[in-house]
């Protein structure tokens, strides 16, 4: 079967830019970015004089070689994860029917995962901390000093390892996929970059998004975030203001994450997007290095806010995390319902559209258009924004290197936004544009 997302989703031309900018760009930016944060004062100006006195051997230098205690802290928290991924219980979860007429299932243990992971780092840095366990030095790898001092030889080991799990993720497309939602565009790039196989597992349970995307990638956020928060407590005997305000919003960000994950397992990055290049070697290695790069920054440049203007960024940032929980909370539960639901004390207002199915079977869904889903299309992108605003800015505004992440991700979502209405409007035709006419704004409503 050919794959007909990654024709719908960008154009060639744009695809294979895309996957030349990722291969040549992202990974020596992840290094970068490591370097200038830890060892450059974060400027990028002392970075870029440090390259052009230097030039390209001064880049290779400054590159850390993946080392052998790298491999090790990786190995021991992907195993880790994998395992409760498998074995702690969790409610069975179906996902979306996709293209093919499959459904998958999922055991949604994310939060227990979550809980344990942070329970289980912590407890064993209090062992190592207060030697109070004769055998702590054997859990030393674990310690959230020694994962950020040898931070850039694990984003270096990551940078390579995620690279060839993408090429098994590709030969495994072609020589053993999991479910009929997979194929070959005929063009290996694009069936690389944007994947072979909707829906990979390994075995019947385990599968690879759900790894990928939230056992690695996002708790690695919340692990990173706690390292950075307790390396500084040891650098410094205390935890600024600013470390702590953004290690808060960050950790209540990804718990909202787990707790919504079976959620997230409607959204376009798993129902749509396949596992291919684009997506899982993203979640593998940008999202803990760009995703985490504010809390990065701060662990040597300790700001001290005061306690209202603590309070305040606090407060404004646990507001957005909440906007966007109750929007998607809102479409779930619209969606559950089947549109038998309030939403804002009111019977929602909908739009009924009929699509057909690569099968030809015709199917309908229900389209929200008030709440918070009458704003925008996609009003759920502003507070994700916002909250990723306000667990920067106590960094304030010496350097422009914290703020990247707000860039990535604003141009990161309005894309997104775009792929979405494109996919939508080729599923629902007539039935899209009668929403577009009710909900006229894509993100920011009256602006865009």
């Amino acid at each position: 079967m050919a794959s007909t997302e990654s024709k719908t989703v960008h154009s060639a031309a744009l695809t294979y830019f895309s996957m030349i900018s990722l291969l040549t760009l992202c990974p020596p930016f992840v290094i970068l970015l490591w370097y200038t944060m830890v060892h450059a004062d974060g400027s990028i100006i002392q970075t870029f004089d440090y390259l052009r006195q230097h030039g390209l051997q001064g880049f290779v230098d400054i590159w850390p070689r993946p080392t052998v205690m790298a491999w090790k802290i990786i190995a021991c928290y992907a195993a880790f994860e994998a395992a409760l991924q498998l074995l702690l219980p969790g409610k069975r979860v179906e996902g979306p029917i996709s293209p093919a007429g499959n459904r998958p299932v999922y055991k949604a243990n994310g939060m227990a995962a979550y809980t344990v992971t942070l329970v289980t780092y912590l407890s064993l840095w209090w062992v190592v901390l207060s030697g109070s366990f004769p055998l702590g030095c054997l859990f030393g790898i674990f310690n959230p000093t020694i994962v950020y001092d040898h931070l850039g030889e694990i984003f270096s080991a990551l940078i390579f390892g995620s690279l060839i799990f993408c090429v098994f993720l590709y030969i495994k497309g072609h020589l053993a996929p999991s479910s009929s939602d997979s194929g070959s565009c005929g063009n290996m790039i694009i069936d690389f970059y944007w994947g072979m196989e909707l829906y990979p597992r390994i075995g019947k349970n385990f599968d690879i998004k759900v790894f990928t995307n939230c056992r690695f990638g996002m708790m690695s956020w919340a692990v990173l975030a706690v390292t950075y928060c307790i390396k500084q407590y040891e650098q410094n005997g205390r935890v600024a203001d600013s470390m702590l305000v953004n290690t808060i919003l960050m950790l209540v960000y990804v718990t909202k994450f787990f707790w919504w994950e079976a959620g997230y397992w409607n959204t376009m990055d798993i129902a749509h997007d396949r596992a291919g290049f684009y997506i899982c070697w993203g979640c593998l290695v940008w999202v803990p290095s760009i995703y985490t790069s504010p809390g990065m920054y701060l662990v040597n440049h300790p700001v001290h806010l005061g306690t209202q203007l603590a309070l305040f960024i606090l407060v404004a940032g646990l507001l957005c995390i909440y906007i966007n929980y109750d929007c998607d909370r809102q479409r779930q539960e619209f969606r559950r319902t089947n549109g038998k639901c309030l939403v804002w004390g009111k019977a929602p207002s909908k739009i009924v559209a009929s699509y057909q199915t690569t099968s030809g079977e015709t199917k309908t869904s229900l389209l929200l258009t008030s709440g918070w889903w009458g704003l925008s299309r996609h009003f759920h992108y502003v507070p994700e924004i916002s909250a990723a605003f306000f667990w920067t800015v106590p960094a304030l505004f010496n350097h422009f290197l914290p703020y990247f992440y707000v860039v990535f991700l604003t141009v990161l979502l309005l894309d997104r936004a775009k792929r979405d209405d494109d996919r939508c409007r080729s599923k629902y035709g007539k039935y899209w544009k009668l929403y577009c006419d009710k909900v006229r704004y894509r993100v920011v409503p009256g602006i865009y």
